[in-house]
């Protein structure tokens, strides 16, 4: 490993949350990339002048975070990094495409269906019309990492699985002419359904982040309405927060 790691011993801040948070970033940056080997904790100890349990400390911190994974006979090894996504009216194909995550999808379901209640309050169409749902794996490094659920008014645009499969359905949007311009979203969290967690190779009852999101266009017309899940190990979302003058 030839990454350039240093310490500030007249920093408040502890040694081993500052290695943690220069190997976090090498990961994250993609200068560790998944699969890539850390290095043994004495080499690393001497190279930066710290314990072996300080230095101990640092990497456990980021196995216990999902980065970073301790194989016996290989070592400690980079898994992936986390994504971090903001809360902005963006898809997650883009978001993990941006991020360098090599995002591909899997289509479970690709049906037209009666509109629930529900659906249809948010589509603002008759209850038991006809809706499209789209049901996605996403996946980065060919890791899962959500299970979407999309509705749409039906003949909004075309739906064709091999389409979805290539690119992300915001970007479908935009080639089909339609302007996205705001969107209603609600996030939350809960424990992980056996179906759930056997999509997205968690076990039943881990964490799993939720989002609820209805999209509209520039014309106040609801273009869309997802339930998505993402495994929280790997995923979690970004707010900026600013004080009301």
């Amino acid at each position: 490993m030839s990454l350039q790691l240093s310490v500030d011993r007249s920093s408040p801040v502890p040694l081993y949350f500052q290695l943690s948070q220069q190997l976090e970033a090498a990961i994250e940056h993609g200068a560790l990339t998944p699969g890539s080997l850390l290095g043994n904790e004495i080499d690393l100890a001497g190279r930066l002048g710290l314990s072996r349990p300080t230095v101990r400390q640092a990497i456990q911190s980021l196995v216990d975070k999902g980065l970073l994974v301790r194989r016996r006979g290989v070592g400690t090894q980079v898994v992936h990094s986390q994504v971090k996504r903001p809360l902005e009216l963006s898809s997650l194909y883009d978001d993990l495409e941006s991020a360098g995550q090599c995002p591909a999808t899997q289509v479970v379901v690709n049906t037209v269906e009666p509109a629930s209640t529900e659906v249809a309050a948010a589509l603002g169409v008759t209850e038991t019309s006809d809706v499209h749902r789209v049901e996605r794996l996403r996946l980065a490094h060919g890791e899962p990492m959500a299970y979407l659920c999309n509705y749409l008014p039906p003949g909004l645009l075309d739906l064709d699985g091999d389409r979805m499969e290539a690119t992300g359905l915001y970007r479908l949007m935009r080639t089909a002419g339609i302007t996205l311009h705001s969107a209603r979203q609600s996030v939350g969290a809960r424990a992980a359904t056996e179906e759930e967690g056997g999509r997205l190779g968690e076990p039943a009852g881990s964490p799993l982040l939720t989002m609820q999101r209805t999209t509209f266009d520039d014309t106040g017309r609801a273009v869309e309405f997802g339930t998505h899940i993402y495994r929280a190990s790997r995923y979690s979302f970004e707010f900026q927060l600013l004080v009301r003058p």
